[in-house]
């Protein structure tokens, strides 16, 4: 595997994300990276996020959570952020990326009742993660993220975001971000969500990720999604539906999950007011507060 790694200078300055990276190596050679915030004996929460972003998308829920006496962990999925990034698309799968986090929360960190948080990316490899290990986990919270089989035909809207990603010359990590928010986002912050990707060598993970959601009943992560729907359908865990009003792409799939998931029943769920797909900009705080209340409350 042809590993690159984003020089540490390139994230110098990060605009209200003073968290210190920590690393750790989930396969041979290949490094995941974290940031932590609140008691280090406090209940865990596992932050992860979706395409294209990294952990910085959580900068605003972290602060909720720790002042909550939570232990709030945001990871970089391999490919993004301060992780390592497989240089070929080939290198991703949908399997290895779960395996990679798992390997890391599990393995590595050795986490126990965990609370998993998962938007975009973050769900699909969450999802699978919680209901592949319910022995570890505690809690799950959906934010506009879903655990599509293939079975279900996705949106136009997502169709043409992943052909656009796949074919553009150059690939536009913060304008991506910004056509997912409600809110205009400062120079700074678009910086920093360019700041993982020296230049195009480095996006194999953001090209790719798109490809990789099953879209067809035959497709290669299809029946491990089933079966993971299969667990998460009847597993006695507090579920939170936390999506937000205005994701074009994945608001469809809170009915969905409200229905399915027993582990939903007796709670409140939220609506995120004024919040696009990455509602973590949107309303991070308002999202921290949430998930900060369902933790401490189930």
């Amino acid at each position: 595997m042809r590993i690159l790694r984003t020089p540490e200078e390139r994230f110098a300055g990060l605009p209200g994300f003073p968290y210190e990276p920590r690393y750790a190596e989930v396969a041979d050679g290949l490094r995941m990276a974290y940031v932590e915030a609140g008691p280090a004996d406090g209940e865990p929460v596992v932050l992860l996020h979706g395409e294209p972003s990294w952990s910085f998308l959580y900068r605003h829920v972290m602060p909720e959570l720790a002042a909550a006496g939570l232990r709030a962990i945001a990871v970089d999925l391999v490919g993004f952020g301060r992780s390592d990034k497989p240089a070929d698309q080939a290198e991703h799968t949908y399997a290895r990326h779960v395996e990679w986090t798992r390997a890391l929360l599990l393995d590595v960190l050795g986490l126990s009742r965990v609370t998993v948080v998962g938007q975009d990316w973050g769900g699909l490899i969450g999802l699978r993660i919680a209901a592949e290990h319910p022995e570890s986990v505690a809690r799950i919270v959906a934010a506009n993220t879903g655990l599509p089989t293939g079975d279900i035909p996705m949106p136009e809207v997502w169709h043409q975001f992943r052909n656009a990603v796949l074919k553009a010359p150059v690939l536009d990590i913060a304008r991506l971000v910004q056509a997912g928010c409600r809110t205009e986002l400062p120079e700074e912050v678009r910086a920093a969500y360019d700041a993982p990707f020296p230049d195009e060598s480095y996006k194999a993970g953001p090209r790719v990720m798109p490809s990789l959601v099953p879209i067809t009943p035959d497709d290669p992560a299809a029946p491990a999604n089933r079966a993971a729907w299969q667990v998460l359908t009847t597993l006695e865990r507090p579920f939170l539906v936390a999506f937000s009003d205005g994701d074009p792409i994945t608001g469809g799939m809170a009915p969905i999950l409200l229905k399915s998931i027993s582990g939903t029943s007796g709670l409140r769920h939220p609506v995120i007011k004024g919040a696009g797909h990455f509602l973590q900009e949107d309303a991070g705080a308002e999202l921290g507060r949430q998930i900060a209340a369902f933790v401490t409350s189930t």
